[in-house]
């Protein structure tokens, strides 16, 4: 699309998704060939009729430049007049379009005789009549290319991989739990070096715009309130939800994302109640949105020694003597999936999309974290997003993270590899500053 047509869009965004029914479209953008039916049905299953008219207008800004024209058309077939000429009054560099109740359009005969002369044939090929003026209009003969603005047909969204919008400002919220401090009771130590964690990607993600609030020491049910909270917010007006958890860990019954974290008090959250909270169901305004999960916690107890590689592929070690572990055994079934009473830890629910969560560590390994530098994941991350997110997706930056990690040694023999389970459809760019370093 035309960038002039999409600040236009963007610019009369409150309007539309006030005012526009997107149903009374939907068939006019089919028939014109500005969506596929799998997209239309995409977009009807973002939620109520505001959600699927907010990504009506995202996904719209990504379909070519006869989009934006096609879409004034469908507004007034719909009957929404009003919203057509507010878009077309913010497009002063183009022509009016004509309105479909009193159309300028006039029928093209069979050949083009001139009804004076029937027996004089008009030399050189016919031009086409279009349905509203564009840019075409100006050209004496329609290239092959220009005869063809519709997409291809037989094409669905998930062959053409876009872009999420992350143009907010705030992008959105992150919340960080950062537990530190563990109750005797637990028998869990204390993560020295936690905060240093904490302070590096509080610093990070405010620089990429987010709202960040910070949570200390919290217990299993604060746990669970900080995030029902989270999940109530209104977050019509951001593009991203990001949550880090800071604390240690343990397997945990699941059925999509292993793992748990435990609160302060010894209790353990299991990662898959965690995302539940702002899945599509459960946070309506963040459906179709990007939900990300940073988690700096053991995923079990297992020491990996690594194997041997060649020569060149070896890398200096990175640890340190005071690499300390946040494993716990496996949680007990007081900790699993059976609260059936409690609607956000149902093991029924469909599998959400537009999460991704990052795993400090494999399922089922310890996680390494320096008492003085903090943790290997946090570290790497935070500094191959200072380094990559002006110009790398965030899948692309967290393959660079499980390499970066991939390569340090505790006490020169043990390992760690991070990972991820990424259920995004599309690709995710941070708003990157001008000058990504902190103030020292």
């Amino acid at each position: 699309m035309d960038p002039r047509h999409k600040k236009i869009l963007q610019r009369n965004r409150t309007n539309l998704v006030k005012d526009l029914d997107p149903s009374d479209v939907y068939d006019g953008l089919l028939t014109r060939g500005v969506f596929t039916q799998d997209m239309l049905d995409e977009i009807k299953s973002s939620g109520t009729r505001r959600d699927q008219a907010r990504q009506l207008l995202r996904d719209l800004e990504t379909r070519g430049s006869r989009a934006f024209p096609s879409f004034l058309e469908c507004l007034r077939e719909g009957g929404f007049e009003s919203l057509a000429v507010l878009l077309q009054s913010g497009d002063p560099a183009g022509q009016p379009v004509p309105n479909p109740l009193n159309p300028v359009i006039r029928p093209l005969p069979v050949c083009p005789v001139d009804v004076r002369k029937p027996d004089k044939i008009h030399s050189g090929p016919p031009k086409e009549v279009p349905l509203y003026p564009t840019e075409i209009d100006t050209l004496p003969s329609p290239s092959p290319e220009r005869e063809s603005p519709r997409p291809r047909q037989g094409r669905t969204r998930r062959d053409s991989i876009q872009n999420y919008k992350m143009d907010s400002s705030p992008c959105g919220i992150c919340l960080i739990i950062n537990n530190v401090e563990f109750e005797q009771h637990s028998e869990l130590k204390n993560r020295n070096g936690s905060d240093v964690d904490s302070d590096r990607l509080e610093r990070r993600f405010k620089s990429l715009n987010f709202d960040v609030v910070v949570k200390r020491n919290l217990k299993y049910k604060q746990i669970r309130q900080e995030l029902a909270a989270l999940s109530k917010k209104d977050h019509s007006i951001y593009d991203c939800c990001v949550v880090i958890m800071l604390s240690h860990g343990t397997e945990a019954t699941h059925s999509r994302f292993p793992g748990a974290v435990y609160g302060v008090d010894g209790t353990s959250v299991p990662v898959q109640i965690i995302t539940n909270y702002l899945n599509g169901q459960h946070c309506p305004s963040l459906q179709g949105k990007p939900k990300l999960f940073f988690l700096q916690a053991c995923g079990g107890g297992e020491k990996d020694t690594g194997f041997e590689v060649s020569p060149d592929e070896a890398q200096p070690s990175m640890g340190g003597s005071d690499d300390q572990m946040d494993a716990i055994p496996v949680s007990s079934s007081s900790d699993s999936l059976s609260m059936s009473d409690e609607p956000d830890a149902r093991a029924t629910l469909p599998t959400p999309s537009d999460i991704l969560v990052s795993y400090s560590t494999f399922p089922g390994y310890v996680s390494w974290r320096d008492t003085k530098s903090g943790s290997w994941y946090v570290e790497t991350l935070d500094r191959v997003l200072e380094l990559n997110a002006a110009t790398d997706d965030l899948v692309t930056m967290l393959m660079m993270v499980n390499n970066e990690v991939s390569q340090i040694s505790a006490k020169g023999l043990y390992k760690q590899m991070p990972g991820s389970f990424n259920f995004l459809r599309k690709h995710l760019h941070f708003q990157a500053p001008s000058h990504n370093q902190f103030p020292t």
